[in-house]
Formats: C-alpha cells, sequence, structure tokens
C-alpha cells in the first residue's frame, strides 16, 4: 500500500509518503510554493501527483488549514486534532498520552486516553504562544532558532502579554545590555509561561511534544516540572502528515 499524507500548514506544507506501513519519503515547502509549483485550481485546488515525484498512490489524506480546499476526488480530509494523535499513536504505540503542538500560528492540547481523544484545549488567537513568536525573537536576537532553543537558566523577564510588545520590550532589555543567554532563556520561559495556563489542567505522567517547538530544549525542561515525562517525536514536524498516512492506511484495510 502507497498511502499520502499532506499537512497544509500555515507557513508550510508537510508531505509523507508511507509504504507498506513505513514512512518511505517526507519533505516540506513553503505553503506559498506548494500551491503555486504542485498544485492547479478547478473550483477546488487540484494536487498534482506527478509533480511530487512519488508515483501512484491508493489513497491520499489531507489536513491543516487548507484540507478542505484540496481536490476531494483524490484526497479525504481529516481534522487537526485526529491527524495529530492518529501521528502520535504511530510514532509512539503509546495509548494514554497529552500531546502538545505549538504550531506557527497555533497551540493544540489534547488529551488521549486507551487511543482515544478525551479532553481538548486551542488557543489560535494569539500569535505570543505560537512558532511565529519564536522566530520574530530570533531575528531581534540575530540568533539561530535551535541556538536560542538551549537556554534556560537565570532568563530574563519578558511580561508583555502581546508577541508585539514582547518584541519592543526585548530590545528594551538588549540596550539595558542583558547578555544573550538570559534573553533566551526570557524567551523560552515567557512561551512556557502562556502556556502554562493552557496545559495546567492537563498535568500528569506523560506529554509528547509535536510541532517544530518540539526541539526547544529549554521548553522541555521547564515542561518537566508539570509531567513526569516529556518526549519529543521522531517527526515533530511531520506528525500531522505521518496521521493522516496512518488513518489511510486503516481506511484501505477496513475495505
Amino acid at each position: 500500500m502507497k498511502i499520502l499524507g499532506i499537512d497544509l500548514g500555515s507557513r508550510e506544507v508537510k508531505v509523507v509518503l508511507m509504504k507498506e506501513g513505513k514512512i518511505a519519503k517526507k519533505f516540506k515547502v513553503s505553503t506559498m510554493s506548494f500551491y503555486r509549483d504542485y498544485c492547479s485550481y478547478d473550483g477546488k485546488i487540484i494536487v498534482n501527483i506527478e509533480k511530487l515525484n512519488i508515483g501512484n498512490i491508493d489513497i491520499g489524506v489531507s489536513t491543516g488549514y487548507g484540507r478542505n480546499n484540496t481536490d476531494l476526488k483524490t484526497f479525504k480530509p481529516i481534522n487537526e486534532i485526529k491527524a495529530h494523535v492518529y501521528g502520535a499513536l504511530y510514532q509512539t504505540g503509546f495509548k494514554n498520552f497529552t500531546l502538545l503542538d505549538v504550531g506557527g500560528q497555533d497551540v493544540k492540547v489534547i488529551k488521549v486516553e486507551k487511543g482515544v481523544v478525551t479532553d481538548l484545549e486551542l488557543n489560535d488567537k494569539c500569535a505570543a504562544s505560537c512558532g511565529r513568536y519564536l522566530e520574530n525573537m530570533s531575528a531581534i536576537l540575530e540568533i539561530p532558532l535551535e541556538d536560542m532553543f538551549k537556554y534556560h537558566k537565570n532568563p530574563v523577564d519578558i511580561n508583555s502579554t502581546c508577541a508585539v510588545f514582547s518584541e519592543s520590550e526585548l530590545i528594551g532589555k538588549i540596550a539595558e545590555g542583558v547578555n544573550i543567554e538570559s534573553l533566551c532563556a526570557g524567551i523560552n520561559y515567557s512561551l512556557y509561561k502562556r502556556l502554562r495556563p493552557i496545559i495546567v489542567k492537563f498535568r500528569g505522567e506523560k506529554l509528547i511534544l509535536s510541532g517544530g517547538v518540539a526541539y526547544n530544549t529549554a521548553l522541555k525542561e521547564y515542561l518537566s516540572n508539570d509531567f513526569n515525562e516529556v518526549i519529543t517525536l521522531n517527526e515533530p514536524q511531520f506528525n500531522g502528515a505521518v496521521g493522516c498516512c496512518f488513518y489511510g492506511e486503516k481506511i484501505l484495510k477496513n475495505n
């Protein structure tokens, strides 16, 4: 079986091809490039499978912001919650966990018990708890994200609750001569402070991190105060697309 999963994110589109239950190919492109280079439009957005260079597929499943715009004759759309839960089930084999997915422009916290979603919290109203906030702050500091993610000790206070005002506050801290390590730690801790009200009721045994922010080791350090075990998925940025493939596999097996 060849299954194609596509996660149409707000910033990037993630593509995963699964063959016989294993990931055979994966790549990501900017959302603009994906629609421009791999799609055409005829009432609905149609993905050109040939341009993806993956050959024939048995089924395609899509999720993300644009899932309902894809060609429904080719792709079966599923919601992001289902896609990310299926991705975590496939990647870990766990049945009981809390999943934290910090995307470019939204946050999802999902409680899973015996493989079923039992609770959910979403934040898609404010950029200050999302990946875009971290990207903007790293740009101001002129430091790569992966370097900024390393620092968690002695965080400087960044108290603004708005992403825009936080940028101004950070510039003020730079002007005061605060060292780069404390600035980076302060940014990471400010993200944790914004996430904590969303995750506090989910505190417990096992937390799984998905999305690009899963690589933030400082955030993992802070979250370890609330959970006994904090796990980063092997493919955190591709988790939604992986979940699409896993869901597609179940459809084919049941037909």
